[in-house]
């Protein structure tokens, strides 16, 4: 069990039991595309056919030439994590109050913020593709095209602007995003939250036909939902990577999901309680024409 127990120990003033500050579970996984799967060590995403275009006819009864259709299959892995501690039966007496709930929730947590991990390393990392995910794409290559500069609109390296926004919508519109249909959202980290509580355009009202803010937290702005999350990733720069994304352009899968068990340990002395909280999920890119990179200082 926890070496730290101990410090919980019934006294007069210490009668209940408080987390610390940390991000509680997953911020992302419920803006991009959900997927369940069972009994395989990797499995395709979907299958994938790219545009093909029209040919002019320029005589009558033309013989007709096939065209190759394009095909691709994005595969995705999983990754097992598991946590678990244990409460001493003996220690239970000792304490004012049972830890045992909080010490799942704390776990569960945990597990929460390792799907959002998953999905900040695919983003950013490599993804297999074809028949059998033998080969493997960068995001340097695949998203070269997708990236907003960290000088972007600015004399030098800023950090998150409207302009950066409109950039990254802009791409997203040219790559012919369904943007009614697929929504779009932005992973921040309080800095660049901050950044943009200094723009006009998103604290004033004469900028936007309804508030943008929720009790000074900025929710929402130019069609992209605003997550705020301290696991955004930086560049060796160091600049900050700023995810910004279409639903169906990042794939959370899941072949089990956040699950926990409490039991009692029969087989050890003091017949402690485990808690044990434990997932399998993997993450990656569908399309990268549905993702952007915002550079920020």
């Amino acid at each position: 069990m926890s070496q730290l127990i101990t410090t919980a120990y019934a006294q007069e003033y210490a009668n209940t039991v408080e987390l610390l500050l940390q991000q509680r579970g997953s911020k992302l996984s419920g803006y991009v595309s959900p997927m369940s799967i069972t009994g395989a060590k990797a499995a395709t995403v979907c299958e994938q056919i790219g545009a093909v275009e029209a040919k002019k006819r320029t005589t009558r009864y033309p013989p007709l030439t096939p065209q190759d259709t394009p095909h691709d299959r994005p595969w995705v892995y999983p990754s097992d994590y598991d946590w678990n501690d244990m409460i001493d039966s003996i220690d239970k007496l000792r304490t004012a109050v049972d830890p045992q709930s909080s010490y799942a929730q704390n776990g569960m947590f945990a597990l929460g913020r390792a799907q959002d991990k998953e999905i900040f390393t695919a983003f950013f990392g490599d993804r297999k593709t074809g028949e059998d995910g033998a080969t493997t794409v960068t995001w340097a290559v695949e998203g070269a095209a997708q990236i907003v500069a960290v000088n972007f609109g600015a004399a030098g390296n800023v950090g998150l602007t409207v302009a950066k926004l409109r950039e990254a919508k802009r791409m997203m519109m040219a790559a012919e995003v369904d943007m009614e249909n697929d929504p779009l959202t932005v992973a921040v980290k309080a800095k660049q939250h901050d950044n943009l509580l200094a723009e006009i355009q998103v604290i004033s009202l004469d900028f936007n036909e309804r508030p943008v803010m929720v009790e000074g937290m900025v929710t929402r702005f130019l069609g992209f939902t605003i997550k705020q999350t301290e696991l955004v990733q930086a560049d060796a720069t160091p600049f900050d990577r700023i995810p910004a994304f279409a639903k169906s352009g990042m794939v959370l899968a899941q072949w089990n999901g956040i699950t926990s068990d409490i039991s009692q340990r029969k087989d050890l002395a003091g017949l402690p309680w485990q808690i044990y909280v434990y997932g399998t999920f993997g993450s990656t890119r569908k399309e990268a024409k549905k993702l952007v990179e915002i550079k920020c200082a």
